[in-house]
């Protein structure tokens, strides 16, 4: 039992596990006795966000209170400061110490390596990190040849920068309590996948009283119910019976094959992302907290720019803030405008992963912005669009956005490469009623997932509010019955989330 409680290396604590669930079930026992004492209430909940930190990294959960506790002092510094040259000092030490931490723990191999690669030298990788900790306890016990990446270091790291930023762009007013910031930068629900809160979001919330209407109630259920069915049901299911095994061995399966795991891929990293964000949202709100929308239908867009405005809505818009506007965004002309979008989007490629798959990602959507942005100047934009135009336009984005998802998710350059001379080359379009019956299961739930992406979203709110509308019963009732469904599909070893990784 104590095993089951404490933290397992490479098997971090997921929505999708039974145990989440039952350490939830008994917050939410403790919650109904505790949550009118605000002060008890939040301290009850940052301890178990530490615990859940500790589930899900170990004692790295060491580096996320070292984060709360430096832009906790930094913010003040930067608020207290009486000149705008000691502001500036003040804020640059928190975002030059962050992205130091960041950098560490996610690009120190892939620098080491960029340079071995570009200047034919032969420097070691190493973990200083875990050579210092071998040394203090005397022992071998931390692998010093690779470097863990603790799980939601890139969210709560973006997190706290922004807070610091923030305050000296004299948009917010330091915490005073420093239970009060931990307990933002470690709320559980979206700490290790998101959605970025901003400080100014959910701060106000902390000392306001528990309330939650018996609307909210249903559509905190249903967020969850629906995150968990896009996760193991969607994601899970066609990642492990056909999505991996072509991104794998590209070249061990056609060109049909691969464009649609392709297309699989495409759906699999929205429900898998959106899936995360759906119960995240759901499981803060049944706690009286409010999560912003961080997904919005994106395979809808009718342009890149729309695409961004839907996808990742917390960095996309954090992107904008902190980075394109500080960049000069488009105040300085067309050309630095087009290089500020360029910027922002590469080095948000970045962001995801230490790779340059990742860094062609975001350069090709760099790019897309910015020929979009010519566009808009060179043709005239109609109030309203027609229909068929629209149609056109989203289908062009979305073989846009596909294309960039095999950078994204493919091994290396190598397996890119494979992907698109088999897609190009080698298609065998004679093979494709054989395929699609082979995998027929999985083709199904693609079609299936799909189809509810493109549902109007007039559709998709009165399907949630006939949901909030039926009795506790009828609601336990048809959740046991997708329980049961999901139960069915569930692989035994759990798939991470995608995002866990970034």
């Amino acid at each position: 039992m104590l095993e089951a409680l404490s933290y397992i290396e490479n098997d971090p604590l997921l929505f999708t596990q039974t145990l989440f669930w039952l350490l939830f079930g008994f917050v939410l026992l403790a919650y109904q006795l505790i949550h009118r004492q605000i002060p008890i209430r939040n301290l009850f909940l940052l301890i178990f966000s530490l615990y859940f930190y500790y589930l899900s990294s170990g004692y790295f959960f060491l580096l996320l209170l070292f984060s709360t506790l430096l832009d906790y002092v930094l913010g003040h510094q930067i608020y207290e400061a009486k000149t705008t040259q000691a502001k500036k000092i003040y804020v640059t030490i928190s975002i030059v110490i962050n992205l130091a931490v960041l950098a560490y723990f996610k690009y120190n191999f892939f620098f080491i390596d960029s340079l071995n690669t570009t200047l034919n030298t032969e420097l070691v990788q190493t973990d200083y990190l875990s050579v210092f900790a071998n040394w203090a306890m005397n022992n071998n016990h931390f692998d010093t040849s690779s470097i863990f990446l603790p799980v939601g270091v890139s969210f709560f790291t973006f997190q706290t920068i922004s807070y610091s930023i923030d305050i000296y762009r004299e948009k917010l007013k330091p915490v005073n309590s420093i239970l009060d910031f931990a307990f933002y930068v470690s709320f559980f629900p979206q700490l290790v996948a998101g959605p970025i809160v901003r400080a100014h979001e959910f701060i106000p919330q902390i000392r306001q009283p528990y309330k939650l209407t018996s609307i909210e109630y249903g559509q905190a259920i249903f967020l969850i119910v629906n995150g968990l069915v896009k996760k193991i049901l969607v994601s899970d299911y066609i990642s492990v019976n056909f999505v991996d095994r072509v991104f794998d061995q590209p070249i061990s399966y056609s060109g049909f094959e691969n464009l649609l795991a392709v297309y699989g891929y495409s759906i699999q990293i929205y429900c898998d992302f959106s899936g995360y964000t759906d119960v995240a949202i759901g499981v803060a709100l049944l706690l009286g907290f409010r999560l912003p929308l961080n997904f919005n239908s994106p395979y809808k867009a009718t342009s890149i720019t729309d695409f961004w405005r839907r996808w990742h809505i917390s960095l996309s818009s954090w992107l904008k803030d902190y980075l394109y506007i500080s960049l000069g965004g488009n105040r300085k002309g067309k050309k630095r405008t087009y290089f500020n979008l360029e910027m922002t989007m590469l080095l948000g490629g970045l962001w995801h992963g230490a790779s340059w798959r990742f860094v062609i990602w975001g350069a090709l959507h760099g790019l897309a912005l910015a020929i979009h942005k010519i566009w808009q100047g060179y043709v005239p934009q109609k109030a309203k669009p027609s229909r068929v135009y629209n149609i056109l336009m989203t289908i062009i984005t979305f073989h846009f956005v596909a294309f960039c998802w095999i950078f994204f998710r493919a091994k290396d350059m190598e397996h890119v490469k494979n992907i698109l001379i088999q897609i190009t080359t080698d298609f065998h379009a004679e093979l494709m009623g054989q395929v699609l019956l082979g995998y027929k299961e999985v083709f199904l739930i693609m079609l299936f997932a799909y189809f509810v992406h493109y549902l109007p979203v007039s559709v998709k709110d009165n399907i949630k509010k006939t949901f909030i509308s039926l009795s506790d019963l009828a609601k336990a009732i048809i959740i046991s019955l997708i329980l049961l469904g999901l139960f069915q599909v569930y692989n035994a070893d759990s798939q991470p989330f995608i995002y866990f990784q970034f």
